[in-house]
């Protein structure tokens, strides 16, 4: 006997309510469209205001989700907001303004510009690991254009996700922007709606599947993504200088960063004296007194158990292909509590060579000639990042060349990512389109081409039809000379 067909699920209420909030987000939209450039930026100066005087609510918040030190939520997730925040502000009108464009002599006695407009209704899907930045720096961008927002913060950081309801309850209308919070089916719901730009961060995986719901609409994207971001130290490096940075990027939000250092590539004469200084800076960031890291209140923790485990795994499976653990490899399941843990030439079909990892773990690969490092890399999908650590301006210039990534940093980690005039985003697998400054206006931005002629004329008014001789004369004078 066949059994009957099971009917789907009702809508939450959170699902039911979400075209009528689209709607009225695409009327306010057209509104927004003819506003003054000085209302959008009254709108970033009350969220700037809003931030600093809720400070302590959004350390907080943080805290609460995944145990995060508030000098680094001043530091990742507040300053580099209120810099987005304060950058914008301080170029708004030049970036709105028409840009004037040259005239080719084909087309003389006309005018051309470009004309910024808003897109109209945009979603941006924000993620766990830098939750209340990674939802803000794109608002940003998307205000300062003249949008509407909808926001949909990651449930795995719930208290961060109410934190940004309520900013957008205290500071706007839900016409023009509001947070809707719920899991992925509410995304699914919302991926269902002809928006007019999507903003996602998150991994490869879901950013197919969010590419594929906008090519629906035909609907533009930013996709900030992931991958396996190399760190790569020639034996000229300074050995210390490389060994903080690099576990400074990879300790902080204990090493869920996208543009995290996800594995080191060193010469292998230089190995042994970096993995010495490595075990000095994690001394010396986090166990300053000799306490075990595990007290330490300059550490976070990971987000939830599925993480912990999937990274236990990778531990583990690493451990089990005898990879050996140089530095660390302390968990505790219980507090979702991992050692920065650095890992000693695993195989490269091991997990944690062939994942990202987006935590604690740091596999550390030797090479002899910089052209196999190079091939090492690139044997992987695009990285977001490179992170280069040498003295030798060849070496660094190499480097550059010859790896793919979408940003890079010289004798340093992350940084990238904090200026604001440096567009950030990925390459291939890790991501399409940029973000931050006038890159991130841009993306919630039409770019409208204008031409302007004078009324009776224009250049190319003597080769209209009927093409006589004499106009295919002109027209073969305009393509050699023109």
């Amino acid at each position: 006997m066949s059994s009957a067909p099971t009917s789907p699920l009702p809508a939450s209420p959170v699902q039911s309510a979400i075209p009528a909030l689209f709607a009225r987000q695409q009327a306010r939209a057209e509104a927004l469209r003819r506003e003054a450039v000085s209302s959008r930026a009254n709108r970033l100066r009350r969220l700037d205001a809003w931030i600093t005087e809720n400070r302590k609510a959004i350390q907080e918040a943080l805290y609460a989700d995944f145990r995060k030190p508030a000098a680094e939520t001043d530091i990742t997730e507040i300053w580099s907001s209120q810099t987005e925040l304060r950058h914008t502000l301080r170029h708004l009108s030049q970036w709105a303004a028409p840009r004037k464009v040259g005239t080719p002599m084909a087309l003389v006695g006309t005018r051309g510009w470009v004309q910024p407009e808003p897109k109209g209704v945009c979603l941006i899907i924000a993620p766990w690991n830098y939750p209340f930045y990674l939802a803000i720096d794109p608002l940003i961008s998307a205000l300062a254009a003249g949008n509407a927002v909808i926001i949909k913060p990651s449930e795995m950081t719930p208290i961060v996700a109410a934190l940004l309801s309520r900013l957008c309850r205290e500071l706007f209308d839900e016409a023009e922007v509001t947070v809707v919070e719920g899991d992925k089916d509410v995304a699914t719901e919302l991926l269902k709606l002809p928006f007019d730009h999507i903003f996602f961060t998150g991994s490869p995986q879901v950013g197919k599947v969010v590419m594929r719901a906008a090519a629906e609409h035909l609907t533009s994207v930013t996709l900030e993504l992931g991958g396996k971001s190399p760190a790569v130290v020639d034996e000229t490096a300074d050995l210390r200088d490389a060994a903080e940075k690099i576990i400074w990027g990879k300790g902080v939000n204990a090493g869920q960063t996208c543009v995290a250092p996800d594995y080191v590539l060193v010469h292998e004469n230089a190995r042994d004296q970096l993995l010495e200084e490595m075990r000095g800076v994690i001394s010396r960031f986090y166990s300053p007194e000799g306490q075990p890291v595990a007290d330490s209140n300059s550490y976070a923790r990971i987000v939830n158990d599925n993480h912990y485990e999937r990274l236990a795994g990778l531990l583990a499976d690493a451990r089990a292909q005898g990879t050996a653990v140089a530095l660390g490899g302390a968990t505790d399941a219980a507090a979702r509590f991992i050692e920065p843990t650095v890992l000693l030439d695993p195989p490269t079909g091991s997990r944690v060579m062939q994942e990202e990892i987006f935590g604690p773990l740091l596999p550390v690969r030797t090479f002899r000639h910089l052209m196999d490092a190079v091939d090492e890399v690139n044997s992987r999908p695009k990285p977001l990042a490179l992170y280069v650590f040498s003295q030798d301006e060849e070496n660094q210039r190499y480097l550059l060349q010859n790896i793919p990534a979408g940003g890079a940093c010289v004798n340093e980690t992350i940084l990238h990512l904090a200026h604001p005039d440096l567009p950030f985003g990925g390459f291939g697998n890790s991501g399409i389109g940029r973000c931050h400054g006038q890159a991130g206006f841009m993306a919630f931005s039409n770019e409208k081409s204008v031409l302007r002629q004078r009324t009776g004329l224009t250049a190319l008014k003597p080769l209209y039809p009927p093409y006589t001789p004499k106009v295919r004369k002109m027209i073969n004078m305009l393509v050699k000379w023109l």
